[in-house]
């Protein structure tokens, strides 16, 4: 027979990591402040192997404008520049010889309103994935009737569902608030 409470913890879990995995990708959303994140994808050629860029330099903020990269070793600076190039972060290294810096555009109204929207799609695929799992967990509870689970006892389950679903994608909505406030502030 089926654990219900199991069950349900494994239904908060999951929705617990659509939840984290949307802080992540908000975090990578470049909002016309400087922030370290944007930087987590790009990977560096360092002695043969690809690594991390926070691997072969410190990376810091000096001003709400400005990404300061000190690479640890002077040589790897030309490596660092060409990885943040060939990566998606879109802004252009100036390389001073021994520190590169990443200068953060303000962004326009209309390019607030884009990254805006691309924080919703990503959003709307995290709720999408929210619902999914309670889909899931609902179809599991079914199923278990048939197993012996009692009719109650299932609605029950289903109602806590219900608002361990509802807890998530209030959580969803005020990432997205919040993210959208960070964007359109000027």
């Amino acid at each position: 027979m089926i654990d219900v409470k199991a069950t349900l913890s494994e239904a908060a879990e999951r929705m617990e990591m659509a939840a984290m995995y949307l802080e992540e990708q908000l975090s990578r959303v470049r909002a016309g402040r400087a922030n370290v994140a944007i930087l987590d994808g790009v990977r560096v050629s360092s002695y043969g192997s690809m690594v991390p860029l926070n691997q072969v330099a410190n990376v810091s903020t000096p001003d709400p404008r400005t990404i300061a990269i000190r690479p640890w070793d002077k040589k790897a600076i030309r490596d660092i520049e060409k990885a943040i190039m060939d990566s998606d972060v879109g802004i252009t290294p100036e390389n001073n010889g021994e520190l590169i810096r990443l200068n953060i555009p303000q962004p326009t109204e209309e390019r607030r309103k884009e990254l805006t929207k691309q924080c919703n799609k990503i959003g709307e695929k995290t709720k999408v994935e929210v619902r999914n799992v309670r889909s899931d967990i609902k179809d599991k509870l079914k199923k278990a009737i048939k197993d012996g689970l009692s009719e109650d006892n299932e609605k029950d389950a289903e109602a806590e569902l219900q608002k361990v679903h509802d807890k998530y994608i209030k959580k969803i909505d005020s990432l997205l608030d919040e993210k959208t406030k960070e964007i359109m502030t000027v």
